[in-house]
């Protein structure tokens, strides 16, 4: 009896240690690492919410930039930080449920060395084409794939990247082929596009617009399942391709075995940050979907993507690199 009342005063004086913990939190600075170069979306999505989560937080939140290995350098830093709020990282569907899959050396195990804090954006791809090419919409697109095997040519930024994976998911639900020409930044895709030289791509919507618009390339199609506000008058891929949905996305999280009521918190002020209009509407505007849920659902939304892409590699017979 005696060990048993001990065993429980020890848990309880746990558990007590572990609530004054959280109610005192923070009492330092928080680091939040972008495991991106400075300026790309990442970047500046967390520098305007940091300030927001600073003045809520009454600590400071210092945005440290740790780019490398697509991003798979910051994330093993946050992986490996201690699980005690003050390290947290910005995630995104390409570092965690694409290399995953894609790459033999990830040091990192997405679904056990973090824990989900908030989902913060969406976003979704532009598919264009050449103004010489032989379609003008996206069923036409699909259909001269299917009557010319592999003669639609298709730029991405990479083998095994985000857009390629996104096509090659239109590919197999539509049951076309096509021809893959792998680029290393964005305006090479958009040059070889307006020479003429590559019939489609697929891109972010900041790289295609100023082309768009200024009539150099022509927009198909979006890859969100429906139309969006910004392109109103761009079909969805979905039109075409009825089901078809290949969605990018953005979010925080933090080391595996961060206190639970740490991670409500952190949810509860990048939420409310998200929501504050100075905010709100530039992410808009850079074409980017706001979410504002809790821990769980992007738990859920992030093993829902990871098995997604998962077998998609698995489908289409990709060899990781």
């Amino acid at each position: 009896m005696k060990l048993v009342t001990v065993t429980i005063l020890t848990i309880l004086g746990l558990l007590w240690s572990a609530l004054v913990q959280a109610q005192q939190y923070p009492t330092k600075p928080i680091r939040l690492i972008v495991p991106f170069p400075p300026a790309e979306t990442m970047d500046v999505m967390s520098r305007l919410i940091a300030p927001k989560l600073g003045e809520r937080l009454g600590q400071p939140v210092v945005i440290e930039n740790r780019p490398g290995a697509s991003g798979m350098l910051g994330l093993d830093l946050v992986a490996r930080a201690a699980p005690d709020g003050y390290t947290i990282g910005a995630g995104q569907g390409g570092n965690m449920v694409i290399l995953p899959h894609t790459s033999r050396n990830i040091p990192y195990n997405v679904l056990k060395d973090f824990v989900p804090i908030a989902l913060s954006t969406t976003n979704y791809l532009a598919i264009v084409g050449a103004l010489n090419a032989p379609f003008k919409t996206i069923g036409e697109m699909v259909a001269y794939a299917k009557a010319n095997p592999g003669k639609l040519t298709l730029a991405t930024n990479g083998e095994g990247g985000f857009p390629h994976l996104a096509f090659e998911h239109l590919r197999t639900m539509a049951g076309f082929t096509f021809t893959h020409v792998p680029y290393k930044g964005a305006s090479a895709i958009v040059t070889d596009i307006i020479g003429g030289q590559v019939l489609t791509g697929i891109t972010s919507i900041a790289t295609a617009t100023p082309h768009v618009k200024s009539e150099r390339v022509r927009m198909l199609a979006v890859t969100n399942a429906t139309r969006v506000a910004l392109w109103a008058e761009v079909p969805a891929a979905a039109e075409a391709v009825p089901g078809y949905e290949s969605n990018g996305w953005f979010g925080y999280v933090a080391p595996a075995g961060t206190p639970r009521d740490i991670v409500v918190r952190l949810n509860a002020e990048i939420n409310r940050a998200i929501r504050e209009p100075e905010v709100s509407e530039k992410l808009s505007n850079a074409g980017l979907t706001l979410v504002t849920e809790s821990p769980q659902y992007f738990a859920e939304y992030l093993k829902r993507d990871y098995a997604k892409y998962g077998k998609l590699v698995k489908d289409i017979g990709y060899t990781p690199q």
